[in-house]
């Protein structure tokens, strides 16, 4: 527990289909969750799917707003979390900076700011990532994860998902993302020039058989490997 106290308030900056907000509330009866993306399908979609599956006394404490995280018009929370690398739309650095310091105004005074980012060596190369996925809703396929450009200069980093199926047909650029690849190092500077207080890191650790083990410990150092996946936590 980073703060002594179990948060209650949380935003979803990016929310997509809301599916952490609704999440949370699930969790506890004094829990609620307001989402910000600005995207309306999406934003729809989640409403029917994801906030449609849950009773009304909860569904009443969740909100998803169409709204810009660079301007939310949300109450103050205890977390604010903008997960899947999410932010890293935001290429330049003064947007980030910006939106850093609006997140850090929009948190309680123990509030904390919950990030993840990707890298390792691999993360700077054109490159094509195949994994067979069991579905026994529909049968196996094959995901496809797709780094198309990386312009070294600016740091923009282009990637896609594919999804191959069995009987030969495919969903090409089902998902794409327009990034700037931010490093571990360039992500503290700004969240420390936003005015956070501590910034931690969690890496995570390895099996017996050199596999992820799932879980993530805050660390002073990293491993330089091929690809990593961390958190990270930003106290107000």
């Amino acid at each position: 527990m980073l703060r002594g106290r179990s948060g209650r308030l949380l935003r979803e900056d990016f929310c997509g289909t809301g599916t952490v907000c609704c999440e949370w509330v699930r969790r506890r009866r004094t829990n609620r969750a307001w989402g910000l993306d600005l995207d309306a399908e999406v934003l729809d979609w989640g409403r029917t799917r994801n906030l449609g599956g849950l009773d009304t006394a909860t569904r009443a404490r969740v909100e998803l707003r169409q709204a810009d995280v660079l301007t939310p018009q949300a109450p103050q929370v205890d977390i604010v979390l903008a997960m899947n690398f999410s932010y890293w739309l935001l290429r330049h650095r003064s947007t980030i900076l910006s939106y850093f310091r609006r997140v850090r105004e929009s948190l309680r005074d123990d509030g904390v700011l919950f990030l993840d980012a990707y890298g390792g060596y691999d993360a700077f190369r054109v490159l094509s990532e195949e994994r067979r996925v069991s579905d026994p809703d529909g049968g196996d396929f094959t995901y496809v994860w797709d780094q198309a450009a990386y312009d070294p200069i600016s740091g923009r980093l282009q990637c896609d998902i594919h999804f191959r199926f069995d009987d030969g047909s495919s969903l090409e650029r089902a998902f794409s993302y327009d990034w700037r690849l931010w490093t571990l190092p360039e992500i503290r500077e700004l969240l420390a020039e936003a005015g956070f207080s501590r910034t931690l890191v969690y890496w995570q650790g390895w099996d017996e058989d050199d596999e992820p083990d799932g879980h993530f410990v805050p660390v002073e150092t990293g491993e330089p490997d091929a690809g990593w996946i961390a958190y990270l936590s930003a106290e107000k």
